[in-house]
């Protein structure tokens, strides 16, 4: 992701903006949410009413804005624990990176040399012979900055180094009805998802093995948001998850979904008869729109926390956005499950 000027100028306004005063209006003494923004014919508009009609286009800001710090104080720790370690050496951090890094990466023999010519012949389109002097200091330099990355990862592991900068979060609610495994685990995923969505798909598998490894301390809350205008079945699909929830199997239908190639309207009336669904309840569910309203207000309430493509996940309210690895939640939930576990919490 590429972040520009405009970025940092949009923060400089919203930071400017949520500082202003609006003549007498502001009350200095109120909590921020109960300070007023601005008066209209004598009635004051409030801070906690203006951050609910933004707070959805604010968070990916927020979002951003931590992205940024978390890549600069990375940096600043790195810098740190190799400033430890060349004092103990007595050696500027520099000679450091040369004596324990630089001078134990070998030099290439010709088997890597041509496996690496061979990986980028198309963009080099120059012989092998011709180049063999860059391709050397190159592939020796891709080493050196890969060794080196290991020996900083190295040394922050061996470290006590406790990181207090936090992610921003968004408090997003959820159905209890539609909750997959412990509904009071330390830890709740909640995802906007569409069932017509092959990224949805995608990740539905990687849920349920976190939900396997983690067992009760990690829950997960399904919400439909529909995306009706690439996704025209999705809607249907949502409201007939919740049709089949109506009678007791929302979980069975809702993997049946995830596993279906149809989901046109007879498609959605042959799944609820294999799982022995009472036909006439569902079809007449599913004709009088008896859900429709709920996966609307899902799909609103997705809007307004910011996500604007499915997937979108929640953990603990910490934004994962797309068909993430399972890395990438793993490393969410684990620092979450740590905090829960640090001591005074």
């Amino acid at each position: 992701m590429v972040y520009t000027g405009s970025l940092k100028f949009a923060l400089l306004v919203l930071t400017c903006f949520f500082h202003v005063e609006v003549g007498s209006a502001q009350n200095t003494d109120a909590p921020k949410s109960q300070q007023s923004v601005a008066t209209v014919a004598g009635q004051a508009i409030y801070e906690n009413e203006l951050l609910q009609n933004v707070q959805g286009q604010l968070f990916p800001l927020r979002n951003q804005e931590y992205e940024i710090k978390k890549r600069a104080l990375d940096t600043l720790i790195e810098q740190k624990l190799l400033e430890v370690a060349a004092k103990k050496k007595g050696v500027e951090t520099e000679k450091l990176l040369e004596q324990e890094v630089d001078a134990k990466v070998p030099e290439p023999n010709d088997a890597e040399l041509q496996a690496y010519y061979l990986a980028q012949k198309d963009r080099l389109n120059r012989p092998f012979e011709e180049i063999k002097v860059q391709l050397t200091l190159g592939f020796k330099q891709a080493k050196i900055q890969q060794a080196r990355q290991n020996y900083l990862k190295g040394l922050r592991t061996g470290a006590n180094v406790v990181v207090l900068l936090s992610p921003p979060r968004m408090q997003v609610g959820y159905d209890p009805a539609r909750v997959r495994g412990n509904p009071k685990a330390p830890v709740m995923i909640v995802e906007f998802s569409d069932y017509q969505c092959p990224y949805c798909h995608q990740v539905e598998p990687v849920i349920k093995d976190l939900l396997t490894k983690y067992g009760d301390k990690v829950g997960f809350a399904y919400r439909d948001l529909p995306l009706k205008q690439i996704h025209p079945q999705a809607e249907m699909a949502a409201e007939a998850s919740r049709c089949a929830g109506g009678q007791g199997k929302y979980w069975e239908y809702h993997d049946q979904l995830f596993n279906a190639s149809s989901l046109d309207r007879d498609a959605l009336l042959g799944y609820a008869c294999t799982l022995k669904l009472d036909d006439k309840q569902f079809d007449s569910c599913l004709t009088n729109g008896k859900y429709r309203a709920d996966v609307e207000r899902d799909l609103h309430e997705g809007t307004q926390a910011g996500v604007t493509g499915t997937p979108g996940f929640f953990i603990n309210g910490i934004s994962l956005s797309g068909a993430q690895s399972p890395d990438s939640f793993a490393r969410v939930i684990d620092q979450e499950l740590a905090q829960k576990q640090a001591p005074g919490r």
